[in-house]
């Protein structure tokens, strides 16, 4: 199904039906059970996040249509009504408004983007709705007490991200000794950024450049010159989509490359193709490979949304960590309606916390600080065009190592 990004405000998207006639809509106690359950979303189709916001549309719409062919949820139809936030937090504030109060869906499912989810979540709390999310990076601005994360980052990913990375490059012949810390400005990069200087400083690390940037930012050439003029051993970038295609560009026009690279959540698609890439690191936590296809699901889910990300000509047409972690939060939300038997916001965020929920992802359990469970963060690596998961070891392929200097 083809679907075009438009203001929020004019157009809303379903998944399983043509455009609804959204606010003739009965609310949701009100329809009869034969009526399909309505989800609302807000995703970023466009702005600086769209190009992982798209992943995330795509990874929603194969599971509304694997979910409506098996018979639906409680046995109901299920509707995802889609809004474009254009990666914009005060679109997403509005947005989730209208779509409890006008579009009266039955159920939310969140936003990508830690400042779009913070501010969906606001409005969520005010009408004490379930909300299920994937992408925060920094739990701690989660307090809500029924909010749930899909991803499995644990209650301190600001140290744990860089720990297990270190731990990655500490199992090398050559670990790196110095570090240059260069991050957007984007609210989790920001924080996992000053999380990872102090895991440095305290492993030992010298930390040559420490440099923030705007979110949004397209002209990385001033940047890239601090970073060649530092010359750090391992490259730690806070890249929030494109902008780690962008930087690489950059650096590669002033002919620079760090010995050692790691960006923190860079577009897949755009960043593994391009052709300074390869040897960079990032974190993950699916990759189209076993382990990670032995999870609950998953050997559907790779099939259908290779399928449709390669008639969407995505430019990295494999399910990755970003689209899993929406397909996961789907699955929280089926789990809980279906333990609780019927829609009712606050019995579902009860069952949840009382149970554990089997996804794509792995098992979930949400009875830890911030309603997360245990980290499960792993390491990839760009190796000949492709992403490959490296550390830890026994998460690799047969055959794979993990390449440094």
């Amino acid at each position: 199904m083809k679907i075009n990004a438009l203001h929020p405000h004019r157009r809303a998207f379903l998944v399983g039906t043509s455009l609804l006639a959204l606010s003739t809509t009965l609310p949701a106690q009100a329809q009869d059970a034969s009526a399909p359950i309505r989800v609302g979303q807000t995703l970023p189709l466009t702005g600086p996040l769209a190009s992982v916001g798209t992943i995330h549309k795509l990874a929603a719409e194969v599971f509304v249509e694997a979910l409506n062919k098996r018979g639906g949820l409680l046995g109901r139809k299920v509707e995802l009504v889609l809004l474009d936030d254009q990666s914009q937090p005060g679109n997403t504030r509005t947005s989730y408004e209208r779509l409890i109060t006008s579009d009266k869906v039955d159920l939310l499912m969140g936003p990508y983007g830690t400042s779009s989810i913070i501010a969906a979540m606001g409005v969520a709390q005010r009408y004490s709705k379930l909300f299920i999310q994937s992408s925060l990076g920094d739990p701690s601005l989660a307090p809500y007490d029924m909010q749930f994360p899909a991803l499995p980052l644990g209650p301190d990913p600001r140290i744990a991200d860089t720990e297990i990375l270190l731990d990655a490059f500490a199992s090398t012949p050559n670990p790196p000794k110095s570090i240059a810390i260069v991050t957007s400005k984007f609210p989790s990069a920001l924080d996992l950024a000053n999380g990872a200087e102090e895991v440095a400083t305290k492993r030992g690390l010298k930390v040559v450049l420490s440099l923030q940037y705007e979110f949004g930012t397209r002209d990385f050439g001033g940047i890239a010159a601090r970073i060649k003029d530092a010359n750090p051993d391992l490259l730690w970038s806070g890249a929030v989509g494109l902008e780690a295609s962008q930087l690489l560009d950059a650096m590669k026009r002033i002919d620079y490359k760090p010995q050692r690279q790691f960006y923190l959540f860079p577009a897949p698609g755009p960043t593994v193709t391009n052709p300074n890439a390869d040897g960079l690191t990032s974190l993950t936590w699916f990759e189209n490979q076993e382990p990670f296809t032995k999870n609950k699901g998953a050997a559907e889910f790779v099939s259908l949304y290779n399928e449709r990300a390669k008639a969407a000509n995505l430019p990295w047409p494999q399910v990755d960590y970003q689209a899993a972690s929406e397909y996961a939060a789907w699955q929280i939300l089926e789990a809980a309606a279906s333990g609780v038997g019927k829609i009712d916001d606050k019995a579902m965020a009860a069952w949840l916390k009382a149970n554990t929920v089997n996804t794509v992802l792995g098992t979930h359990r949400f009875d830890g600080k911030f309603n997360s469970g245990s980290a499960d963060t792993k390491v990839k690596q760009v190796q000949d065009g492709k992403w490959i998961t490296v550390w830890p070891a026994n998460y690799r392929a047969p055959g794979v190592t993990f390449i440094a200097p």
